[in-house]
């Protein structure tokens, strides 16, 4: 009895100090916060406001083109094509060395033109651009004979893949004065990616320190060439993919300059092709800014589209999350952009912003500017891809 008499005044005296600072701590932390947070849930948030962006109802293109495809082999090239054509550009012909990849893009673009050779292309001068989306090593010397024909030049990602021919087509870009441009959809052919560069160009969220950048894609080994497995054909995780979040951290930071911090590739779950990359991942920073980036190809099926596509952008007054391609048990859709500042939290839904990149390239080869994407920036972007993929450790 008298054990646990002993114990119980323990017990008390433990409970009634615990009681004792715990109301201290609460008289110095009332002193902290506005009055009028009280009586509230301190882990609640307000709804945003919620902004539906409005479709433009723009005039048709100042500008006007005649372009031709070589090369079907991604999927990209469709939305490469359209955004041409929503810019002013007319679709003339189409080679592809596959023949079996020519009916489903002839049924889309009816009247266009097979051409026998990319030589039949390229020999035409009323022809001023060509696009393509051919097995990436292919890419950067497809895009050398173009340029060297006069013509000017619109690749899918990854638009090089080693440092030779990196070199090479810089060489005869300045050659030639011909425009050599990479198409990374991940922001020039996203409307939450557009509306975030307008909204950082406002001043929303201040001076950008830093980007994370998340590009999940799903796999399905079934529905892919065999070229894709090869990194030597298909450039490697960080060489293809990472690209888009290269572009990223540079257009969002305003960084003329950059590097690579540290970088890693891995093979978790791809047994089948011991040699391919499914995850990657890298540092970059420029003098003002740092980047992070992800990338991986673990997208589970149970996902309702390809990809859980995410950036974060920080900056000194705010940030920006977006949540591209799907927001889960959140918003339908995709296109999601969510703003946090000084002032106010907002919610964009950015379905239909207006996508300028096909429009400011039409421009570019009529009046030789460089409004869609500066060559310097379309250079360093890949240049930063390139060193990641080169200097990466492999992990597994």
């Amino acid at each position: 009895m008298i054990i646990s008499k002993t114990k119980n005044m323990h017990v008390n005296r433990r409970n009634f100090l615990r009681q004792s600072f715990a109301s201290a701590a609460g008289i110095t932390a009332t002193s902290m916060f506005p009055a009028d947070l009280f009586g509230k849930d301190l882990h609640g948030t307000s709804r945003p406001d919620e902004i539906i962006i409005k479709p433009q109802d723009r005039p048709k293109p100042k500008e006007s083109i005649r372009f031709s495809v070589i090369g079907l082999n991604h999927g990209h090239i469709y939305g490469m094509a359209d955004a041409l054509i929503k810019g002013g550009g007319e679709i003339v012909a189409v080679y592809s060395k596959e023949p079996e990849l020519l009916p489903g893009f002839i049924k889309l673009y009816p009247g266009i033109k097979v051409a026998r050779s990319a030589e039949e292309i390229l020999g035409d001068n009323s022809i001023q651009l060509v696009a393509s989306a051919a097995i990436p090593v292919d890419r950067a010397p497809l895009g050398i004979r173009v340029m060297q024909s006069g013509k000017d030049f619109m690749t899918d990602k990854p638009g090089i893949v080693t440092f030779a021919q990196f070199e090479e087509v810089k060489k005869v870009q300045k050659e030639t004065k011909r425009i050599y441009s990479i198409m990374y959809s991940e922001r020039l052919g996203n409307p939450a990616s557009v509306q975030a560069g307008e909204l950082i160009k406002a001043g929303a969220i201040g001076k950008v320190v830093q980007t994370i950048g998340l590009g999940p894609h799903r796999m399905t080994p079934n529905t892919r060439p065999d070229w894709f497995f090869d990194p030597e054909k298909a450039g490697g995780v960080l060489c293809d993919i990472g690209s888009h979040q290269c572009d990223q951290f540079l257009f969002y930071t305003n960084s003329q300059q950059a590097q690579v911090n540290f970088s890693q590739i891995g093979n978790f779950g791809t047994n089948k092709y011991p040699e391919y990359q499914d995850f990657g991942d890298m540092s970059v920073r420029s003098s003002h800014a740092t980047g992070y980036i992800r990338i991986d190809w673990f997208t589970p099926n149970g996902l309702a589209t390809w990809g859980d596509g995410r950036t974060f952008i920080l900056g000194t007054e705010g940030y920006i999350e977006m949540r591209k391609y799907i927001d889960i048990a959140g918003k339908a859709g995709g296109n999601h952009l969510f703003l946090v500042n000084q002032k106010e939290t907002k919610y964009f839904n950015c379905s239909e912003v207006y996508m300028p990149y096909g429009e400011q390239l039409v421009s570019d080869v009529v009046n030789r500017t460089e409004t869609a994407m500066s060559q310097d920036h379309c250079f360093l972007a890949t240049e930063l891809a390139l060193s990641g993929q080169k200097m990466a450790f492999k992990l597994i």
